[in-house]
């Protein structure tokens, strides 16, 4: 099952004890990271986050907040040893600030390689490099800037059933073939289908990740059902809504809201002003908008 970590959960700038919001995705070993502002690979570490295991990173927008930890992140990797290519992928507007911030490692000892992404209209993709059930799914969303948000699908397959693949005769070593959806022939010539081996589907696990953006409708459907929806709230005044939506972001309030009407099973906030010292105040207010809301903090961890 997929491990989950908000590393930080600061927006704007890093404080003595809020690290700027990323979030950390593993799945057998491999993981995505989501944006990388100043310092995250201290934040990482201070998770107990090993950064030799990201394949994949992604970018919502090109704010210094998103985007300036990517030179000392790369480097850290680089003086861990690291050889293999790393991916990021970014929205299109924001590839002259990311190539200009990669520029300053010099040579690093493996590839970066950018993805493009369209800026004005929804993509998908597969994530081969973590696990090829596993699709990432973009949302242009209303920021000063182009923004991204990002829902990542993992399939789960059906539940395998030795009990009928002994009675089939289906020796051991044939059963990661049919668990993987491929028939296979017996030394009698018979043909077992995967169906005859596979129990019910099992439903995927969705994990929904939006931040600097004004509260939009179509974040409900994008967001809809998920099993973990992480969210910025940047403030719990609701004194602070005109403010926000002068800056292109919204308020705790408006992520509950949007949980609520997308029907998810969990809430985590996260991308808190530096001047929110104190977001847990909020939290009994929350809970009446969504019970299933977690005001994070650094470190917030969970398994699906």
């Amino acid at each position: 099952m997929p491990d989950i970590c908000l590393a930080g959960t600061g927006g704007m700038l890093p404080l003595k004890d809020r690290y700027l919001t990323g979030c950390f995705l593993e799945y057998n070993g491999k993981a995505i990271l989501i944006d990388c502002g100043e310092g995250m690979q201290v934040a990482l570490a201070s998770s107990d986050l090993k950064i030799s295991r990201i394949e994949m990173i992604l970018i919502t927008h090109n704010h210094a907040d998103h985007v300036t930890g990517l030179p000392g992140l790369l480097l850290s990797m680089g003086n861990c040893s690291r050889e293999e290519p790393i991916d990021i992928y970014l929205p299109e507007s924001a590839e002259r600030v990311v190539r200009n911030l990669i520029s300053v490692c010099g040579r690093l000892p493996f590839d970066v390689r950018l993805h493009m992404l369209p800026d004005k209209e929804a993509v998908s993709f597969t994530a081969d490099k973590i696990d090829p059930m596993l699709t990432v799914y973009t949302l242009p969303v209303r920021h000063s800037v182009k923004c991204l948000a990002y829902s990542m699908l993992l399939e789960k397959k059906a539940v395998f059933q030795p009990d009928k693949a002994q009675s089939l005769g289906v020796p051991v070593k044939m059963w990661r073939v049919l668990h993987s959806g491929e028939a296979v022939t017996l030394d009698d010539g018979r043909v077992i289908q995967p169906d005859e081996v596979l129990g019910d589907k099992r439903p995927p696990v969705k994990v929904t990740y939006v931040t600097d953006t004004l509260p939009i409708d179509p974040i409900v459907n994008f967001a809809k059902d998920a099993d973990l929806f992480i969210c910025e709230g940047m403030y719990g005044d609701a004194d602070k809504k005109q403010s926000m939506n002068e800056k292109g972001h919204m308020l705790m309030q408006d992520a509950c809201r949007l949980a609520e009407k997308a029907c998810v099973k969990e809430l985590w906030l996260t991308h808190y002003s530096p001047a929110e010292k104190h977001p847990e105040n909020f939290e009994k207010e929350l809970k009446k908008l969504f019970p299933n809301v977690i005001i994070s903090k650094d470190g917030e961890k969970k398994t699906l």
